[in-house]
């Protein structure tokens, strides 16, 4: 193989991955001086010289000469007298040589082991092109084919046939693919391991959910509505906080669009996510307020030194506030970024008649009673108005317990 042929492969690769032309002649210049000191032991009086665009390859080297019986006469940039006449008859001592090096004179062995060092360049620059690529894109939604489906992952492929993976974390619960379906995801994270790009994708981060709505309404995507927080319980709930520095404009109507035609494009891309837009505000109790909405709060209690919130509300307005599975208030808090503490309101009636959980601490152990709390149960009239099986689902009691707390709080009532 002769030099042409090393470099016009080479350039063709490069061009096709839009590598700069500076880029392109340093990596053949590396490979070619490389080759230079495993023969001489050293490039530093070598001049090399390439032309890509014609596949020419120039190697001179440059030797001082000096006297035969000079002391300097073994260095490596210098050659006797005698043998630089051999060269050029008119030579004198001081001059400098230049003795152009054909690629040949390298061995054949030589060429092949360039060649495939060539080629492992272009590996290694294509993996570190791909990097570059992607960690440009890490926030930004693509679409990409799967390929392959595995028990902890799917692997897809881009439309230049590159792999990038989906993990099943990164996955909606409801989500199900199949071989050939076209998938949207934002480029979560790009790392490099053991040489190798790992692209990964996510469909659970709150980004994805933000730049579909950029996707879906102009407001966001001109800034002209600025989404302030997004929480997920991705495939079943989601809260966007959003506002508008422009008075003529609903942030909270313009993300749902005209009879909701815009956000059920997004909730229909989450499986179904159930997602409530509120109106950003500073005001802590209103934004407390709409970020347990359905529910309507009647009175709340801050307590900033241990960023909790003792919030009350009507009988029928608790089952509300938690949500199923716990998810609205959940996010309410992770929104707000308050742990909040729901309690019942009582009428003068049921206050007389009622006994507040903490009367059982001699009984029940404390942690329980916190798990019990959690959930928006304060009294025993409002545990014993429960199912076992609504308290199993509410909370993290095992059944065992339950009984236990059925019992002892039934004998309260019999007394």
């Amino acid at each position: 193989m002769d030099a042409k042929v090393l470099i016009e492969s080479f350039a063709e690769f490069a061009r096709s991955k839009n590598v700069d032309r500076p880029t392109m002649i340093r990596i053949l210049e590396d490979v070619f001086r490389a080759m230079i000191r495993k023969k001489f032991e050293t490039d530093e009086n070598f001049d090399v010289i390439i032309n890509a665009d014609k596949g020419d390859l120039e190697i001179w080297r440059i030797r001082e000469i000096v006297d035969d019986d000079s002391e300097d006469i073994w260095d490596h940039d210098k050659i006797s007298l005698s043998e630089a006449q051999k060269i050029e008859p008119d030579f004198e001592i001081g001059e400098e040589t230049y003795e152009r090096i054909e690629l040949h004179e390298f061995g054949r062995r030589a060429v092949m082991m360039a060649r495939q060092t060539l080629i492992q360049r272009i590996k290694d620059l294509e993996k570190d092109l791909l990097f570059q690529q992607y960690e440009e894109l890490v926030g930004e939604i693509i679409s990409a084919e799967v390929y392959q489906i595995l028990s902890r992952e799917v692997l897809l492929m881009d439309g230049e046939g590159n792999e990038l993976i989906l993990p099943k974390g990164e996955q909606i619960p409801k989500d199900r693919f199949r071989k050939g379906d076209s998938i949207r995801a934002i480029v979560h994270k790009v790392e490099m391991v053991n040489g190798n790009p790992r692209i990964i994708l996510s469909r659970t981060s709150p980004i994805f959910l933000e730049r579909l709505f950029e996707n879906e309404v102009p407001e966001v995507y001109d800034g002209l509505i600025t989404i302030k927080k997004i929480v997920r319980e991705p495939g079943e709930r989601a809260k966007v906080a959003v506002e508008s520095y422009d008075d003529r404009i609903d942030p909270v109507g313009a993300c749902v669009g005209m009879k909701g035609s815009r956000i059920h494009a997004v909730v229909r891309e989450l499986q179904n996510e159930n997602i409530d837009v509120i109106n950003y505000t500073d005001n802590l109790d209103l934004y407390v307020s709409r970020a347990l909405s359905p529910a309507k709060v009647s009175s709340i209690q801050v307590n900033n030194e241990g960023k909790r919130l003792s919030v009350f509300l009507k009988p029928d307005q608790v089952s509300l506030a938690i949500g199923k599975g716990g998810f609205n208030i959940r996010l309410a808090s992770r929104l707000v970024g308050y742990e909040i503490d729901v309690f019942r309101e009582l009428s003068e009636y049921e206050e007389e008649e009622d006994v507040d959980l903490t009367e059982f601490s001699d009984e029940i152990e404390d942690w329980v009673l916190a798990e019990l709390k959690k959930t928006g149960l304060d009294t025993a009239k409002s545990v014993l108005a429960l199912t076992k099986e609504d308290l199993i689902r509410r909370t993290e009691l095992e059944e065992e317990t339950i009984d236990d707390i059925f019992r002892i709080l039934k004998q309260e009532f019999e007394q």
